[in-house]
């Protein structure tokens, strides 16, 4: 300042923030010099008695930086092994990171990939970490919430359901679907890819999500309920999916709607689970996916005459799929005759998709409900959860990676990852230290 008579405020607010770090690391260090203790034993994990033999000392790196942990060491003559109480009460074993460090560390890492999130630590809180380390804790801390969600499926299957108790929901809606994410090779071992004789490079995602809704706008159009969506996927079979997502409609109120309503497109797995699990509720198919069924005809059956093309969308979408005259849709596909065999067997297989899902596209009669019948939720939310984190350019993920990070963002986005963090207690989730899942 007296070389240029400005102030670069920038450089002093760096500047006091480092000294306020290690005002408070000096500090930390003082209170984390714990005395020889008076009890020179302890009980070892083996049975026997582990003897007090010194104090020694570890680097932690927490919230105001780099701290020395002066703690009690204690060693079982008849194991052989060592313990650090103080590690386990600090929840600090076998891990260079504290606790709030390693909740950073999970937050970045569930938002962006892994060497975004250390800039962001070093930037946002002058943390000096690595990249690994962030893709370590977050995938250790989201594989802990992942058995914790496990856990509460085990209990749901055996009809040990919470209750939960609240006002009735109006009206409550679920949806489902699939989304590829790139995988290492040893994933796709055996599977096929989606041409034929090609290997797979993906893994599906399957993804719920549960919403509400109350009211409709004043011309009849359905309206969600701000902030009322949840997630909830993995990389797994449809039957384990239905499972998961099962017992998140029941968190969410499934026993208390008044109005219960299943939204997807025409996926057989989808329709399944949906019998399964949510029977009674209504179903309904998306109607893009059917409009698209029969845009995508259209260019088949008028490949070259855009208008003719428009005129056979405009009776078949808007005279007979829109109104839900479903059964007109069917004759008319059936009655529709072309000379090629590839094109008459679409023909078949499109009028034996619609004839199926009749009672799911009866458009007309939903919209007079004000419910909705698009499965746009759910599809932003493949963007949202899955594509934003999972899918960008480079990635190739584990199985067990993926669903850790999916398990931790989900937390994440359906603001449960404090319920969580704070139920966990002082145990050590770096390492997978097994403990009871208390989460409201």
């Amino acid at each position: 300042m007296r070389k240029t008579g400005h102030l670069d405020l920038e450089a002093v607010e760096m500047l006091v923030r480092s000294a306020m770090h290690q005002a408070g690391a000096n500090t930390l260090t003082e209170l984390l010099r714990f005395p020889a203790p008076d009890r020179r034993a302890i009980r070892c994990p083996c049975g026997q008695q582990a003897i007090y033999q010194e104090l020694r000392s570890k680097t932690l790196l927490t919230a105001v930086g780099s701290v020395a942990v002066s703690r009690p060491y204690y060693l079982c003559p008849h194991c052989h092994e060592g313990q650090f109480p103080a590690d386990q009460e600090l929840d600090v074993v076998h891990t260079e990171f504290s606790p709030g460090v390693r909740r950073m560390q999970a937050l970045v890492g569930q938002d962006a990939p892994f060497d975004h999130g250390r800039e962001q630590m070093k930037l946002l809180a002058g943390l000096e970490v690595t990249t690994k380390s962030v893709e370590r804790v977050s995938e250790s801390i989201g594989a802990d919430i992942a058995r914790c969600e496990q856990a509460e499926i085990d209990r749901a299957v055996q009809l040990n359901l919470p209750i939960v108790v609240g006002e009735p929901v109006p009206i409550l809606y679920v949806q489902m679907d699939g989304t590829g994410v790139p995988v290492v090779k040893r994933e796709t071992v055996g599977r096929k890819g989606k041409l034929d004789g090609l290997p797979a490079h993906t893994r599906e995602v399957k993804l719920g999500c549960v919403f509400t809704q109350t009211k409709s706008d004043p011309e009849g159009f359905a309206i969600r309920d701000p902030d009322s969506t949840s997630y909830t996927g993995a990389i797994e079979t449809a039957e384990q999916f239905g499972k998961r997502l099962y017992l998140e409609a029941w968190k969410r109120g499934w026993s208390r709607a008044q109005q219960k309503v299943v939204i997807g497109d025409g996926a057989e797995w989808i329709w399944h689970l949906a019998t399964q699990h949510f029977p009674g509720a209504i179903q309904i198919v998306d109607l893009f996916h059917a409009r698209q069924h029969l845009w995508d005809l259209a260019r088949l059956l008028y490949p070259t005459d855009v208008k003719q093309r428009n005129a056979w969308i405009g009776l078949h979408q808007k005279r007979w799929l829109d109104k839900g005259k479903i059964a007109k849709l069917v004759a008319s596909l059936r009655e529709f005759h072309v000379a090629d065999a590839d094109l008459a067997n679409k023909l078949r297989n499109e009028a034996d998709y619609f004839a199926t899902n009749a009672a799911r596209m009866n458009y007309l009669r939903f919209r007079r409900q004000h419910l909705f019948v698009g499965s746009g939720v759910i599809e932003a939310g493949c963007k949202t959860v899955v594509g934003h984190r999972l899918k960008q350019s480079g990635m190739f993920w584990t199985v067990n990676g993926a669903n850790s990070i999916l398990a931790l963002r989900c937390s994440h986005l359906n603001g449960r990852f404090e319920d969580y963090w704070g139920a966990a207690g002082p145990l050590n989730l770096h390492f997978h230290v097994a403990h009871p899942c208390r989460r409201a």
